[in-house]
């Protein structure tokens, strides 16, 4: 009898209630203390690490929707057999886009020049670089593109799931396919075309990379996105084998469980292969213009992120999957997934904080306890949505060709 409705155990009640409980505590604890601080760099520290948080975490959800169209438009049918689980993650995209939004209106209104000195309207009158970057760098150009952006990823988002729950209802015949399959593709090519316009574009620049306004770089939007994506890939395995061990998704293998792996291999690669070339190429050129962005990561306070940054993103992820008998085992690819997340977590970290709040930086109860906060929300938001609906797509004309995959 094939289990199709996921039923959410004690302890995964348990586990989410108390990393809510934690992260809520240190909200709240973080708005009287450091919030509502007198001192300017306590409130950039509040502000810079929700700002942090909700934007890795937005991009991370985002990224299961991003796999999901992809694999359409390849007409892959490999991933049918867990698809549900991406898809119960992409459903955080407008509940995390709220939250991000938030902490935008927070920031742009509440004027904190600490974290962009865009806003720093007389300062930017006197700054050659700054001036000649107002024209993207204000307030109207950086709200009206967040809005539609979270908007358009929410609604398609919406859509590709309304289309998915089709399969659900009865078998299609032929022609009944070739419409819906031709539905899909086309709000998956929608979608990934948006994508390429924010999240490997745009979106990286207003978000993060302004952050540090004087500086720029071509690759820093791959860079973000092989970040988040990869990232993303760990969150769905972590769900798959979770699943798995609970006696769920009968119809993935081990072979599912690898390609994952592959995923997680390639794109930690892929992102190495990001960082060394946007990091090579300013270290050779030894430009002060450029290297102004590394020099505090490198050399100054956050050297010891900097370094940590690559083991924990690139040599162990490298080592511990290079195996094919890793990517297939359901305790090595925990493992492995979370240290991603948690790694990039910490890439994030050091993208967002030297800009911001410099040599004032802290990595302690704050910082930890948002971290349980965006954890305990996804494992309850995405445990809710895997509960409400069967965990296979039964009548999806491809699900047999994902019954039987083989690598």
């Amino acid at each position: 009898m094939i289990k199709q409705q996921f039923e959410i155990p004690a302890g995964y009640r348990k586990w989410t209630n108390g990393l809510l409980a934690v992260g809520a505590l240190a909200l709240v604890l973080g708005f009287i203390f450091l919030g509502m601080n007198s001192d300017e760099h306590a409130q950039t520290r509040f502000w810079a690490v929700l700002l942090q948080n909700s934007v890795f975490f937005l991009l991370i959800v985002n990224a299961s929707m991003f796999f999901i169209c992809a694999t359409t438009l390849a007409m892959g049918g490999w991933q049918m057999a867990f698809r549900r689980v991406p898809e119960a993650i992409s459903t955080l995209v407008p509940v995390f886009s709220v939250l991000a939004l938030i902490v935008f209106v927070g920031i742009i209104f509440g004027h904190k020049t600490h974290i962009y000195h865009w806003l720093d309207k007389e300062h930017v009158e006197h700054d050659s670089i700054l001036k000649g970057k107002s024209v993207i760098l204000n307030p109207t150009v950086f709200f009206v593109w967040t809005l539609i952006t979270l908007g358009v990823w929410s609604a398609v988002g919406w859509k590709m799931r309304q289309l998915s729950a089709q399969t659900d209802e009865a078998p299609m015949d032929l022609e009944g396919s070739k419409s819906w399959m031709r539905t899909n593709t086309v709000w998956a090519s929608v979608f990934i075309v948006f994508f390429g316009l924010t999240v490997a574009s745009t979106i990286p620049w207003l978000w993060l990379m302004s952050i540090d306004a004087h500086w720029y770089s071509t690759m820093y939007s791959w860079y973000t996105f092989a970040s988040t994506f990869v990232s993303g890939m760990s969150l769905v395995a972590i769900f798959v084998v979770y699943l798995k061990n609970q006696d769920y998704l009968e119809f993935v293998t081990e072979e599912h469980l690898h390609d994952l792996g592959k995923f997680m291999f390639a794109f930690s690669v892929f992102w190495t292969y990001l960082w060394y070339s946007q990091f090579m190429l300013i270290w050779y050129a030894n430009i002060p213009e450029e290297t102004v962005y590394f020099k505090p990561r490198m050399q100054g306070p956050y050297q010891w992120v900097f370094f940590l940054n690559l083991i924990v993103n690139f040599v162990l992820p490298f080592l511990l999957l290079m195996r094919r008998g890793s990517k297939r085992n359901y305790t090595s690819m925990t493992f492995v997934g979370v240290i991603i997340i948690l790694g990039h977590w910490i890439d994030f970290y050091q993208m967002v904080m030297p800009g911001s709040v410099g040599e004032h930086y802290s990595l302690g109860w704050f910082e930890f306890g948002i971290l349980a906060l965006y954890a305990g929300l996804i494992m309850y938001l995405v445990g809710r949505m895997l509960a409400s609906k069967p965990l296979v797509a039964r009548f999806h004309p491809f699900l047999k060709e994902s019954v039987i995959h083989h690598t």
